[in-house]
């Protein structure tokens, strides 16, 4: 009897535990580290695009401010916008840019709202779908020099493989990617996979970008979405090295004009100029990186 007794406790003790756990969820969280992460991704982009200010904030999945870098020659109310911004995409759920949009076509109402900065620059940071915080840029070139800084910020745990400028060996197994990390992918314009030999971006525009160089790689493009007008060739103008292999410049002179759009591919040799002139977006296309 004694034995069944305990049986039966030990039974009961299992159940109220198993009902307990699955009452609790695991989650993944930022760190400090990762914080000073997203700030200097964020940075090393600013320095590709010559960005002479801007304040980042990275804030935690509650809004909580965790780290903030204020760039020299920022204006000081750079900060608070910063931190608003972050705090917005976080509390939300949402990038600023969203509400930014919806209180332009009409809905203004929404400025009343509490913790909410509605300009774009906000950006949320999600790993393995988990919104684990978000990052804030003010007082960058422009308002689309914010966002594109910010979102820098947000990619910095988006390619685990390039950590430490290692790239990945090539792996002889099949790789696959669902529809759901695919579509993930392309709302924050983030490479699939970057191998020694070959990269997959699924890649997003929504502003004009700067002149580009690859020394190394041979684009392959393939437009899913949108329209942008895209010159190749020509000179660069003002072209300066921002990374190994890497140039970028302000403008082309001369070059070939053609405006891509849903369907069409384009083939960028190593070394060519290449300039998303104009966008009309979202512009969504995917890139093989090709050494």
């Amino acid at each position: 009897m004694k034995f069944i007794n305990s049986l039966f406790a030990a039974i009961v003790f299992c159940a109220i535990a198993f009902q307990a756990n699955a009452q609790i969820a695991e989650k993944k969280v930022l760190t400090l580290d990762g914080a000073r992460k997203v700030i200097a991704a964020a940075e090393a982009e600013a320095k590709k695009l010559n960005a002479t200010g801007g304040v980042i904030a990275v804030v935690d999945d509650g809004g909580n401010l965790m780290a903030l870098e204020r760039m020299d020659g920022t204006f000081a109310a750079g900060a608070n916008i910063s931190i608003g911004k972050a705090r917005t995409a976080a509390l939300f759920k949402r990038p600023t840019s969203a509400f930014e949009d919806i209180i332009k076509n009409g809905r203004t109402a929404m400025v009343a709202l509490n913790d909410f900065t509605p300009l774009q620059g906000g950006v949320l940071i999600v790993v393995d779908g988990t919104i684990i915080g978000a990052v804030g840029v003010s007082g960058a070139a422009s308002a689309d020099q914010d966002t594109q800084l910010a979102v820098a910020g947000s990619n910095a745990f988006a390619n685990p493989s390039m950590q430490m400028g290692e790239m990945k060996e090539m792996d002889p197994a099949v790789v696959f990617f669902g529809s759901d990390k695919v579509n993930a992918a392309f709302a924050k314009g983030v490479p699939l996979i970057e191998q020694y030999n070959y990269k997959i971006h699924a890649s997003r525009r929504e502003a004009a970008g700067m002149v580009e160089v690859h020394t190394k790689d041979t684009d392959l493009i393939y437009v899913l979405q949108g329209s942008a007008t895209f010159i190749t060739g020509g000179t660069m103008v003002d072209g300066k090295e921002t990374a190994p292999n890497e140039i970028r410049g302000a403008s082309i002179q001369g070059g070939e004009t053609r405006e891509l759009k849903k369907g069409d591919v384009i083939i960028v040799p190593n070394g060519t100029p290449h300039w998303f002139k104009q966008i009309k977006g979202p512009f969504l296309y995917y890139t093989v990186k090709v050494s």
